[in-house]
């Protein structure tokens, strides 16, 4: 058991686990200030939603107080001033990504439009009956559904890469899947429900070996590990804001531009069109070719800003600040003997489901919540995960940089109180 004997102060446990300084980067998220029934809120719900720094919430209120304007189409000061301010924000995606160019970079409303556009331009044209479709069995649901409706419509077959009891990708079985009928891979990067790293530069790898596209769902990824899109090669890469301690309603698709250029539109409207009549229509140059009407200028603004943010602390050393809080909460929930801890990937972010005996996972978050501590409990959007477990669901509590030992210890302390209550 970890004591206050055992145990490092959280000063010195602070500085031995990287030069991020979470007690202070605590002060720029307004929320985390705020308590529950009368507790301080411990916030470990941030694979569901991430919460947002005054950096953020300034940008926001600077758009709307400042220069708000419909963007790409008025020559007014306003419009201008707003134009060139979401196109920076392009630029700061690009640049997070290390895109090739912006105009590989989609602003959507999240990373379950980005799939969906996908699925929609390039699956809808280029995939037929026979054709085969290769994901895996820790997919979140997004990345599930869409591709099951392009096989109801085109004829086209789903596969799925199997687990293990830990919760790894099974490869090898991966890699026996892919064949003269496979077109097209779409994969996750981080399980949302198993916090699983999938090893996605050999996944890309054996893909491309047979001259197939593949998509990863960076929506657990992006706010928690650099990413490369450059190195890693991928062909799409997609992920949601809201999760980026960015707003929610915006979202990011990255393609490669030889596929984005083939690709049809995903929707018609404004500024997606260079020219209409009512014979025809020509459409505009990437990326506006893909993003009808008015689009969430504020969101994508505000996008700009999560990411300036993240980029002044360092994604690196954000991923070794929430390795050690990984490994600190794990072992002190292996500590609890009713605790049970679903998924045990030797490669794994700091996400941690868990059963506590055969108490409800819903009964575990009601009482969690009256100690002010904020899990998720459900089947996350991932129903085939827990059907692989053979459970209806679990507890899940998911770290950011911002969380810290003490707000752990205010979780094991919680698990006792919910096993005290139900004996």
């Amino acid at each position: 058991m970890v004591t206050a004997e055992n145990a490092l102060s959280i000063k010195e446990w602070n500085r031995s686990a990287s030069e991020l300084d979470a007690y202070k980067l605590r002060d720029d998220f307004p929320i985390l200030k705020r308590w529950v029934h009368g507790k301080p809120l411990v916030y470990l719900d941030n694979a569901a939603s991430s919460q947002k720094p005054q950096a953020v919430i300034d940008a926001i209120e600077k758009v709307y107080t400042d220069s708000y304007s419909n963007i790409h189409r008025g020559v007014h000061a306003l419009s201008q001033e707003c134009t060139s301010a979401y196109e920076e924000a392009r630029e700061k995606v690009q640049n997070f990504l290390n895109a090739a160019h912006s105009k590989e970079i989609i602003f959507v409303r999240n990373a379950t439009e980005a799939i969906n556009l996908v699925v929609s331009s390039y699956g809808r044209t280029n995939l037929s009956r026979g054709d085969e479709i290769v994901i895996s069995a820790m997919e979140h649901h997004a990345n599930i559904v869409p591709w099951q409706i392009l096989c109801q419509q085109t004829g086209a077959v789903l596969r799925v890469a199997p687990m293990t009891d830990e919760g790894e990708l099974q490869l090898d079985e991966y890699k026996k899947l892919l064949n003269d009928k496979t077109r097209f891979v779409s994969i996750v990067h981080i399980s949302n429900a198993l916090g699983t790293i999938n090893p996605i530069r050999d996944i890309i790898a054996a893909a491309h070996d047979r001259g197939v596209p593949v998509l990863i769902d960076g929506a657990q990824s992006a706010p928690h590990t650099s990413i490369d899109v450059q190195e890693l090669d991928c062909d799409f890469f997609v992920f949601s804001g809201h999760k980026l301690y960015g707003p929610s309603g915006i979202g990011v698709l990255y393609g490669k531009t030889e596929f984005l250029d083939s690709m049809p539109p995903y929707q018609g409207g404004g500024d997606m069109i260079s020219y209409v009549s009512f014979e025809k229509t020509l459409y505009n140059d990437l990326p506006y070719k893909f993003e009808a009407g008015t689009p969430h200028i504020a969101g994508a603004i505000g996008l700009g800003a999560a990411i300036d943010y993240l980029t002044s602390i360092g994604l690196d050393s954000i991923a070794a600040y929430e390795q050690e809080l990984l490994e600190y909460a794990t072992r002190a929930l292996a500590e609890i003997p009713e605790v049970r801890i679903i998924g045990a990937a030797k490669e794994k972010a700091a996400v941690i489901s868990f059963l506590i005996g055969d108490i409800h996972p819903h009964d575990v978050g009601t009482i969690l919540d009256q100690q002010g501590v904020a899990i998720r409990t459900g089947h996350h959007c991932a129903q085939p995960i827990m059907d692989r477990f053979g459970i209806p669901a679990t507890a899940r509590a998911s770290l950011a940089f911002y969380n810290t030992r003490e707000e752990i210890d205010a979780l094991i302390a919680g698990i006792k109180k919910v096993i005290e209550v139900f004996g």
